[in-house]
């Protein structure tokens, strides 16, 4: 799969009386990874939003496997398991400090535009984020596994 990985310091006001990450919080350390992921590949959610898109999760998925507790780093590995021209679904993995699997997850996200709340078609509307998703759908079936850290050359 092509996929990154982002770090993530878990901060004290993230935890719960027990010491330990507050369920409620992985969703926003999902937002964090899939908008490093798409940097990383060259695209920026602010470019969408300035061309009157937006990108709402629809649906969100999320399986505790291990508690993540204060001040531990953890790692979050973010790739595209699915894409179509209206929408994409990005999956997750957490690994807490000792490298573990903590927590797997999945986000679906449809891009429609912000005035009307209609979706849009992601290859007439961004062509070139459409054609590096498409390529790394491709790639992900065909069993590539490559971290992307730099653009899409790197593919």
């Amino acid at each position: 799969m092509i996929y990154s990985i982002t770090e993530i310091q878990a901060r004290y006001q993230e935890t719960d009386q027990m010491g330990v990450i507050y369920h409620g919080n992985y969703p926003t350390w999902f937002e964090v990874a899939r908008t490093d992921y798409i940097n990383k590949l060259g695209f920026s959610y602010k470019d969408m939003e300035d061309n009157g898109v937006i990108s709402p999760v629809t649906e969100l998925d999320i399986k505790y496997i291990k508690s993540v507790t204060y001040p531990e780093k953890v790692k979050i590995k973010t790739w595209v398991e699915r894409y179509s021209r209206l929408k994409s679904i990005y999956c997750y993995e957490v690994y807490n400090e000792a490298g573990e699997l903590a927590t797997t997850g999945s986000t679906t996200l449809t891009c429609i535009r912000k005035d009307t709340y209609k979706p849009i078609r992601l290859d007439r509307t961004f062509p070139e984020w459409h054609d590096v998703y498409h390529k790394v759908a491709a790639l992900n079936k065909e069993g590539v596994d490559f971290e992307v850290t730099n653009g899409v050359e790197e593919l």
